[in-house]
């Protein structure tokens, strides 16, 4: 079986080698799952350079072969899943996203907003020239795609590849497992399918679920058909176990009555996110720019040090993630329990162990509105949204494909928060693919985290004047 990486020179990816070199050997959480070969794609033959040469320090027992390249068409053919995972320029495009935002007062953060939709119109075209290879050069392929902003990216991917594209985001699932444990119920019932999985003595685990991706709640976490959610929400030592209470409120996330994505600080605290990021030396992409620009340049002057310099750098960026949305006397780091949620890497791994092996599994996913017609005879996911919407839901996993579940009704605000960031998201999806300027500014200006439309129109001119590609790409 054939893995290709496209954005094979991102710093992740000798986590996924690590997994997959244990599943080949009969240990770790994926021993069915037997990878012969990795094919690393990436634009920069030197980060694809530096990356083997932290896989072969690191020495990974009984790892696949891994081969690289720089020819995307080369690079997909005959594939039997494809992981998306390119970040189209780079930090010190990141940089620009944040910055010309907060220029304005607005919120820059990569996947949420205006910073989102500046990294959205960057990338959509790459992603659907690669959408495109895999069509023609490896139909059969899975597409499994964390390209951010993941819920954009994927609606684009599927209007070439259709159902075999799904997005994932570790955020929504790590959520379930974190609020499992501090219920103190076994975290992996989370993924268990049937009767009798999950729960021990106690019967089968079940939740619900729904948003975009990082845009979502969790609305019910049952056992036995009783959902335990309430009498987390009613004590404040569990409520302490969740990041998201936490930065939150617990008596905000009580008021809400759910426990909502941890992304969606950006919305609850949009002032005081603004104001500490502006306050901070450096936004998130300046230390990334500093930090994983020294790593690559390091690695590359000594390879043999490679493993080590990489695990370094991996152990600070986790304790940073999202730093702005802890006070100041939690900045240093993170709880471990906060960390147990897993990460990309193990959704996507989750979800290829479940095709390839055809062993059930439940997860969270970025897939069509209309993506369970016709199992149930209902209709859409979320009947107020278009059918081709992708919306982040609870899905089965197994060999025959992904299976999409019934959530309950929703309504109220949430309801039209989410309805109003899809139809953003819709927008600047048409701005990219048709190259439509006065589209991008209609999708900035109507976000509900840009109070202007005038603010809107001078952070797209300030995107346009600082990324040639976006100017373009919108025909200017």
């Amino acid at each position: 079986m054939r893995l290709v990486i496209a954005g094979g020179g991102g710093f992740r990816v000798p986590q996924i080698i690590d997994v997959l070199a244990a599943a080949r050997s009969g240990t770790g959480p994926y021993p069915g799952l037997v990878v012969d070969e990795v094919r690393l794609y990436d634009c920069s033959r030197r980060r694809l350079d530096v990356i083997a040469s932290v896989i072969a320090d690191l020495d990974y027992p009984g790892a696949p072969r891994v081969t690289s390249t720089t020819d995307l068409r080369e690079a997909v053919r005959g594939a039997d899943f494809v992981f998306s995972a390119m970040r189209v320029g780079g930090a010190h495009g990141r940089v620009v996203d944040e910055r010309v935002a907060l220029a304005q007062g607005v919120l820059g953060q990569e996947t949420v907003g205006a910073g989102g939709y500046a990294y959205a119109l960057r990338t959509i075209p790459v992603a659907m020239e690669l959408a495109r290879a895999v069509r023609d050069l490896a139909p059969q392929a899975w597409v499994i795609n964390f390209t951010n902003p993941a819920g954009i990216i994927t609606q684009a991917m599927r209007t070439v590849l259709g159902p075999r594209v799904v997005g994932i985001c570790d955020t929504p699932i790590g959520l379930v497992r974190r609020t499992a444990a501090a219920l103190g119920l076994d975290p992996r019932d989370t993924a268990s399918v049937g009767e009798g999985a999950a729960g021990g003595a106690d019967g089968p685990l079940g939740f619900d679920y729904v948003g975009l991706n990082h845009l979502g709640w969790l609305r019910s976490l049952e056992v036995a058909g009783r959902d335990r959610l309430p009498e987390l929400l009613g004590d404040d030592a569990l409520l302490d176990h969740l990041e998201e209470a936490r930065t939150l409120g617990a008596d905000w996330v009580r008021t809400l009555g759910m426990l909502p994505n941890e992304y969606l600080f950006y919305y609850y605290l949009n002032r005081e996110a603004v104001q500490r990021i502006r306050e901070e030396e450096r936004t998130r992409g300046e230390f990334l720019v500093l930090q994983q620009g020294g790593f690559y340049e390091a690695a590359a002057r000594e390879p043999g040090r490679a493993g080590e310099l990489w695990s370094r750098v991996l152990d600070e960026r986790e304790a940073t993630y999202m730093a702005e949305t802890r006070e100041d006397s939690q900045r240093a780091g993170r709880r471990e329990e906060d960390l147990a949620g897993g990460g990309y890497q193990q959704v996507a791994l989750d979800l290829m162990t479940a095709v390839a092996t055809g062993a059930p599994a439940r997860m969270i996913l970025d897939v069509a509105n209309d993506d369970a017609h016709g199992a149930d005879g209902g209709g859409l996911l979320v009947p107020q949204l278009r059918e081709d919407a992708v919306v982040e839901v609870p899905c089965v996993v197994d060999g025959e494909g992904v299976h999409p579940q019934r959530v309950a009704p929703l309504g109220g605000a949430e309801l039209g928060l989410m309805a109003t960031v899809k139809g953003c998201e819709e927008l600047i999806i048409d701005a990219a693919l048709h190259g439509d300027a006065s589209l991008a500014w209609r999708a900035l200006a109507s976000h509900p985290l840009v109070d202007s439309v005038q603010v809107a129109r001078r952070i797209l001119e300030g995107y346009m004047q600082e990324h040639p590609q976006v100017a373009r790409i919108l025909g200017r």
